[in-house]
């Protein structure tokens, strides 16, 4: 399979699991948590070896690159190069930084970004896996509480019920303004 198909397959693959991730009033390092936690079950059920917390080849910024960053998931696959998650709720360079050196060392690189919409894509090969969260004020004034519905539970914005009268055919097209 060509490098870029199965990035593709995997990022749709991830996000067909995460559509039906639900929570209600979760923190955010409660909603990485949990979806950090849907990933590893997801790489698991494929019958990877999966590690959390994993050594990136990327190293840390100064003062301190002698020591390498983390990825939050690091699956090793026994029938292609291995797979690397990163989840996280805003757009940081330093993420797609890490990313894009794993890719360089020859592993796939997903990125599961959720929040409330607004998603930036990320630069190729990075497989971005969108979770699309709302959010509201935590009542005890400490940020933002979060809830996902699963999609298929997501009701369609309600419509008018206004009736509509008969309508009159016009013949098209329109006579300009004015003429």
């Amino acid at each position: 399979m060509v490098e870029g198909e199965d990035g593709q397959r995997l990022a749709a693959s991830l996000a067909a699991r995460l559509d039906a991730v639900t929570f209600t009033d979760l923190t955010s390092d409660q909603v990485t948590a949990r979806l950090i936690d849907e990933v590893v079950d997801w790489a698991g059920e494929q019958g990877w070896r999966v590690y959390r917390r994993a050594s990136s080849v990327l190293p840390l910024p100064p003062p301190m690159s002698a020591r390498q960053s983390v990825l939050d998931v690091a699956c090793a696959r026994p029938d292609g190069p291995p797979v690397v998650v990163e989840v996280d709720h805003g757009t940081r360079r330093r993420t797609w930084e890490k990313l894009l050196a794993e890719a360089d060392a020859g592993r796939v690189p997903l990125w599961v970004r959720w929040g409330s919409g607004r998603f930036t894509a990320p630069p190729p090969p990075i497989q971005m896996v969108t979770c699309e969260v709302d959010r509201r004020p935590d009542p005890t004034g400490q940020g933002w509480l979060h809830r996902r519905s699963p999609r298929t539970d997501r009701l369609p914005p309600a419509h008018s019920v206004v009736q509509v009268g008969e309508v009159a055919a016009v013949e098209l097209p329109l006579p300009e303004a004015g003429a």
